[in-house]
């Protein structure tokens, strides 16, 4: 009897230890380890510890999954790498949604993601009143995801709790919505159908779907899968398709420990983990009664407004200038000399 109780209980560990990246569309399985707040393996049920900092979240159906959202009252950006598992059920070694949190759900089965969006009063789970929120993802800017360790399973593949790769989230104190990529084909990854990069969009925006704003409604709907965030197509006359983009773009300045200023830009292909080395991208600074130029990521390199070359973009406030034999003007960003 012993004999069975142990192996019922390595079961789950053993189907996990089990599982093969070669089984499974590209970018799906994640393979890292659990991480040190978070048990070895998905497990139900657990006791419950409204202290927990465990990090592992399951989406498995309208009656079981997990959000992430702070250890203590906090707004969303200020705990963003610390945020820990909340879960409907006593799993995970997570910390239990108190009863008369949520007003309304919908889970959503498609054939390249699972996604769950829900309404309710998120100041129960310690998100402060009228908090914006924010945007949650494996990546983060040290690429140590936000939060530090959060890890993802669901058992919506093929029945066992598969550990994925690729997953976003969104927050505030009224709604959420999370992502959990589990296909991929040859035209789009499962990062690109779990793209992180809009984190200023919010969910209406990324993940379209039912977010039953009033309340009250809670349904379990399979679906057609959505284009990737971003991506819109286009009827041609002739026939055929083409695709749209969209991507967010900003620019900014941050101060290193150098204490000089260095340009960055969000937007093109991937988050960057810092600043920006960008040779086209300059910025400028008060010298005197001059302004003075330099390249982004190169430091102390600082040279007179005039000498800029033609056709870089210097970066002034929000407002883009650009340099063109040696006269400058003034525009949006991405026009120029």
């Amino acid at each position: 009897m012993a004999a069975f109780l142990l192996a019922l209980a390595l079961a789950p560990l053993l189907a996990l230890s089990a599982e093969r990246p070669e089984d499974y569309a590209p970018g799906v399985l994640a393979t890292g380890p659990q991480g040190a707040t978070n048990p070895a393996f998905p497990i139900m049920p657990t006791t419950i510890d409204q202290n927990s900092m465990a990090r592992l979240l399951s989406i498995n159906s309208i009656d079981d999954w997990c959000i992430f959202a702070p250890p203590w009252p906090a707004t969303i950006p200020d705990t963003e790498d610390i945020e820990v598992a909340w879960c409907i059920q006593p799993r995970n070694n997570a910390r239990v949604i108190p009863d008369g949190t949520v007003h309304g759900v919908t889970f959503l089965r498609t054939p390249y993601y699972v996604q769950v969006m829900g309404f309710g009063d998120f100041t129960r789970i310690n998100i402060l009143p009228n908090d914006a929120g924010g945007e949650l993802d494996p990546y983060g800017a040290l690429e140590l995801g936000n939060p530090k360790g959060g890890n993802v399973s669901t058992t919506q593949i093929n029945g066992r709790d598969v550990p994925l790769q690729e997953w976003m989230m969104f927050i505030n104190w009224e709604f959420f919505c999370l992502r959990v990529c589990t296909n991929s084909n040859a035209t789009y990854s499962t990062a690109r159908m779990c793209w992180h990069e809009l984190d200023i969009m919010g969910c209406e925006f990324v993940m379209p779907g039912q977010y039953n704003f009033q309340g009250g409604i809670f349904e379990s709907c399979d679906a057609d899968s959505a284009y990737p965030p971003g991506v819109y197509p286009i009827p041609n006359p002739d026939g055929s398709t083409s695709y749209s983009t969209f991507a967010q773009y900003f620019t900014g300045v941050y101060t290193g420990a150098d204490g000089q200023p260095t340009g960055y830009t969000v937007g093109d292909t991937v988050t960057p983990a810092g600043p920006r080395d960008d040779a086209a991208l300059v910025q400028l600074r008060d010298a005197g009664d001059n302004r003075e130029w330099a390249r982004a990521g190169v430091g102390g390199a600082w040279g007179a407004r005039d000498s800029a070359p033609a056709g870089v973009h210097v970066v002034v406030d929000d407002v883009c200038e650009w340099g063109a034999d040696g006269d400058y003007a003034s525009g949006v960003c991405g026009g120029g000399g």
